[in-house]
């Protein structure tokens, strides 16, 4: 459409405008790439359609088979964006998850869901949770997915994301451990990346960080779920005042990753230390921390030490090892 000749609505800087007539233009994160076969590291990707009156999809990744006859873990991943912009469809989220499913030696999968202000949150949580019921039909042979059926170990089921991301796999773990959640398999560990998690009061450097940033991430979450848009919302901040137990989680291990200049480290930190001590069934959590280095470094820089370390400490998580950043 002509933008130039649209009247504009709102702008939510720096991510999109609003139009009257309805359109929305994304200013950043909106450059797609195809599926296909990476050559240099033997990682093979295909698109498939999960929810046919939702259009909700994802992208799956699979590695070099030094083995057919050995199932590989898998990968469910959920990209950031703040709700609102990115998929597994751009080049970023592209290149990166070919780099993961390479140096870890997994097939992943990498869910569309449909993003705010279209699509408000919790629309986000709806389509992963339908997306991973559709992922976990496939563990006793059922499904449409051949790459799911014949090569996956769906006792070795890992949910990532990092940023909105890791706040919509921590969502999703937390409704796995729901006894009536109707999830055929068991999550084994979550990883989550640099997680969106905020609250209405500061806690540790978030009273002295950055005001530009304070106030961006102050107004997104009622940007995106203006439904509840309440910063104490349990979804938003799970360990607030009424959020349920951290104990509930329902999967055996937890890896946490913040970065030290992210002003949503001290969110990563309190989620760590609070499952770590809320009794949660004997889980294991682990959390590293990538000095020198801000929100979601290592999409944008992704040939530095530093990412190359950050993905080598998510692969080792998806492989039960335990390696420091």
């Amino acid at each position: 459409m002509d933008t130039n000749k649209a009247e504009l609505d709102y702008e939510f800087s720096p991510l999109l405008r609003a139009y009257k007539n309805g359109h929305i233009e994304r200013l950043v994160d909106t450059d797609t790439v195809p599926p296909s076969f990476d050559p240099q590291i033997n990682v093979t990707s295909k698109d498939v359609l999960i929810i046919p009156d939702s259009k909700v999809s994802a992208r799956v990744y699979l590695p070099k088979l030094a083995n057919t006859n050995k199932k590989l873990p898998l990968l469910v991943y959920f990209h950031g964006g703040g709700f609102c912009i990115s998929s597994p469809f751009d080049s970023t989220y592209h290149r990166f998850l070919n780099s993961l499913v390479s140096r870890a030696n997994v097939v992943a999968v990498s869910v569309d869901y449909r993003l705010a202000p279209e699509h408000p949150v919790p629309i986000a949580y709806e389509d992963s949770w339908a997306a991973l019921k559709w992922i976990a039909s496939h563990s006793e042979g059922h499904g449409p997915e051949t790459w799911l059926k014949e090569f996956v170990d769906f006792s070795k089921v890992f949910l990532a994301g990092d940023s909105a991301g890791a706040n919509i796999a921590h969502n999703m773990a937390m409704l796995a451990g729901d006894p009536n959640g109707g999830l055929s398999v068991i999550i084994l560990g979550v990883a989550l990346v640099h997680p969106y998690f905020w609250g209405s009061e500061p806690i540790g450097s978030e009273a002295t960080g950055d005001p530009e940033w304070k106030d961006f991430l102050n107004r997104l979450w009622p940007f995106v779920c203006p439904s509840v848009p309440n910063h104490d919302n349990p979804q938003i901040n799970p360990v607030g005042a009424g959020a349920p137990s951290l104990s509930r989680l329902g999967c055996k291990k937890v890896r946490v990753c913040v970065a030290q200049k992210d002003i949503l480290r001290d969110r990563g930190w309190l989620y760590y230390e609070t499952l770590r001590k809320c009794g949660w069934n004997n889980g294991d959590v682990e959390i590293t921390e990538t000095e020198g280095e801000g929100h979601d470094f290592h999409l944008y820089n992704p040939t530095c030490e530093k990412a190359n370390n950050l993905i080598e400490c998510l692969a080792a998580f998806l492989n039960l090892e335990s390696p420091a950043l």
